[in-house]
């Protein structure tokens, strides 16, 4: 099978190759576990194994004329900080098709230490979800607050530009299978939200009218 290789537009990186140790000469090898593989042909993913954290200080520029930080900037931040994990675990180029939701429920200040944890909820064929959790620190207080939380769904897409399927997620704890279980419910409100307005456009028209409710989703 040929290496699949991933790139991550506008940061100038490409994703990391995964490197395989070759066991020294007279060394006996060890006990081979079954692999699992999906339908697609392509091996599990430990969702662990997604887990990315940015850190970055709020600083003048990112500042709005109420004096706090802007909303755009963390929501760049946490669209960055889920492309990583979504390319991690796809291993080739993820582009963000949604944001299924995005939450404030904090201010973030000038001067405040913002951390940013993204990880892979859960996947479809071609399509991944990504959970982020933004924290700000407030380090003369050494006070933390959960200023806000967002999901955002990613395709991912081969050398040519196209649509390629995704390996599927392995949850191991507790927390990754409820994230999944929640990924999934979203992804069913999503899909039952598109299917609704193509009714709804098709009867408003008399008739069967173009389909301009787009879906990159697949199940």
């Amino acid at each position: 099978m040929p290496e699949r290789k991933g790139f991550l537009s506008g940061l100038g990186e490409a994703v990391p190759k995964r490197f395989f140790s070759v066991p020294a000469a007279g060394a006996k090898p060890g006990p081979r576990r079954m692999r699992r593989v999906s339908d697609t042909g392509l091996e599990p993913r430990r969702a662990a194994d997604s887990h990315v954290t940015l850190t970055q200080l709020m600083e003048v520029t990112d500042t709005n004329i109420a004096g706090n930080v802007h909303g755009g900037v963390i929501m760049r931040l946490a669209d960055t900080a889920a492309a990583l994990a979504a390319i991690r675990h796809a291993g080739v180029l993820c582009v963000t098709v949604s944001v299924d939701e995005l939450t404030f429920l904090e201010p973030v200040n000038l001067g405040d230490l913002v951390t940013i944890r993204a990880s892979v909820n859960d996947v479809g064929t071609t399509s991944l979800e990504c959970g982020v959790r933004v924290e700000a620190e407030r380090p003369i207080a050494g006070s933390r607050v959960h200023a806000a939380t967002a999901y955002f769904v990613f395709v991912a897409l081969d050398e040519d530009g196209k649509t390629t399927p995704v390996p599927p997620l392995l949850c191991e704890s507790d927390t990754e299978r409820r994230r999944q279980r929640e990924a999934k419910l979203r992804r069913a409100t999503r899909m039952a939200h598109k299917e609704a307005l193509r009714a709804q456009r098709r009867e408003d028209a008399g008739s069967a009218a173009t389909d301009d409710v787009a879906s990159f989703e697949r199940p």
